[in-house]
């Protein structure tokens, strides 16, 4: 398998190259050459199978000899030793928990097998790698937990200052070590801009070895795949059911390419709800045809304040820069702060379920498309991207309730900070990454 740039103009990458860089040299995003297919025999042997085997037999098809198939399942194996259940919601609904690994969020998934491939590929290579990430929250501190300890690996993480709770915060200033964060004082997507910047900076890059950790990097996007294969999976083993629609909550949007990815390699998806808060440039793509990308608008769901996300580029590709092609398998809903937090109180009420802010823009938009293309008896699977207790403040507002934190959340909470404040200049960025070596 060969990876090569969105933008066409880089010479095609192995896995370990693609995996190193992160951006490809021409500023594109790697894609693989050709998207792995799943028989129908493949699929129905992988029916029973463990989340772990089901992982293995994706990562295989897109990594190849690069890992020995031993040293690749272990890597597995090291990376998910924590559930994925399935919560019925009602007969055809269900949300599928991605927020049980150590962060609470569903980055954990793609963070922990980045990080070790990256570790693997580092020590073949014997370089030090710098990650590099751009974060609106839940990245951040899946990737500083994910590489924390990694050899020959470190980590510089820039956040928005004041714009990620003050969990998420604590979660990705407190990991210590190897790991840097940067305090950056604007919001994602001048983070995202520094970001992209670095990786066309000629001169840094003639010091330094860089990549990235966002979903920009495609071995982190290749394993958020994983999950989407285990819940069509588990829905016809446990209740009978087939051809799932997913409802997706979307910033960057690389939930959703992963998604697109699984739908392609033959795991039956009938189809995506790319369900947005008010930052919904691809939602009035997808209706219009036209990507006018506004300026990012601060929301309750903080981890989907994306104005530009940068996978877009990848879905444009798939589907040939044709929107109508995309929104034959895609539907986009955008979901206001106030009807957030109806969704909050509705699942409650209705199903004693607690759901974060995100977790609730999917609940609000697969009930609206259900209702507007009349797909009630369809089978619906919510992506819950993060424990309710992340979002402390939004779930007492809707509900006037306190949710406990655990004690290893509150150990974390007692823990001192440790960031250092930049603004969003990118020169401040560069001074930073020249001096670590210093």
């Amino acid at each position: 398998m060969i990876y090569f740039s969105t933008n066409k103009s880089s010479i095609p990458v192995s896995i370990k190259k693609a995996t190193i860089e992160g951006l490809a040299p021409d500023g594109g995003l790697y894609i693989p050459s050709d998207i792995p297919r799943f028989s129908p025999d493949e699929i129905s042997h992988l029916e029973g199978a463990s989340f772990n085997n089901i992982a293995f037999a994706i990562a295989k098809k897109f990594i190849g000899d690069a890992i020995p198939p031993d040293q690749l399942s272990d890597i597995i194996d090291n990376c998910y030793t924590f559930d994925t259940p399935i919560v019925v919601l009602d007969n055809n609904t269900f949300v599928e928990e991605l927020f049980c690994g150590p962060t609470l969020a569903f980055k954990d998934y793609g963070a922990r097998f980045l990080a070790r491939l990256t570790g693997f590929f580092a020590a073949e290579e014997k370089t030090l790698i710098t990650v590099l990430v751009a974060t609106s929250g839940d990245t951040g501190s899946a990737v500083a937990y994910g590489f924390q300890g990694i050899a020959n690996t470190r980590v510089v993480l820039l956040y928005p200052s004041g714009k990620v709770s003050p969990l998420q915060e604590q979660q990705l200033t407190t990991a210590g070590g190897n790991v840097h964060a940067l305090e950056v004082q604007g919001d994602f997507d001048d983070c995202q801009r520094m970001v992209k910047q670095a990786f066309v900076d000629p001169s840094l890059n003639a010091s330094l070895t860089l990549t990235s950790a966002n979903s920009i990097n495609i071995s982190r996007l290749i394993p958020q795949s994983f999950y989407y294969a285990w819940a069509t999976l588990q829905l016809k083993e446990r209740y009978g059911l087939s051809n799932p629609l997913f409802s997706v909550p979307s910033g960057n949007y690389g939930n959703l390419t992963a998604g697109v990815l699984a739908k392609r390699m033959g795991f039956p998806i009938s189809h995506f709800i790319a369900a947005s808060n008010a930052n919904d440039s691809v939602t009035r793509y997808i209706d219009e045809g036209r990507y006018d990308p506004k300026p990012t608008i601060t929301t309750l769901s903080t981890a989907m304040d994306v104005g530009n996300p940068s996978n877009f580029a990848r879905l444009r590709y798939f589907y040939h820069n044709d929107h109508a092609s995309m929104a034959r398998d895609i539907t986009g809903i955008a979901v206001s702060d106030e009807e957030t937090i109806a969704a909050i109180r509705s699942a409650y009420d209705r199903f004693d379920y607690v759901m974060d802010p995100h977790t609730a823009v999917a609940f609000s938009a697969l009930e609206r498309y259900r209702r507007s293309e009349n797909h009630l008896e369809e089978p619906g699977i919510i992506l819950s991207t993060a424990h309710p207790v992340k979002f402390l403040e939004a779930i007492k507002n809707a509900l006037d309730k306190e949710i406990g934190i655990p004690s290893n959340l509150q150990e974390l909470m007692e823990k001192k900070k440790s960031s250092t404040l930049i603004s969003s200049d990118y020169k401040e960025l560069a001074s930073f990454l020249n001096g670590l070596d210093q």
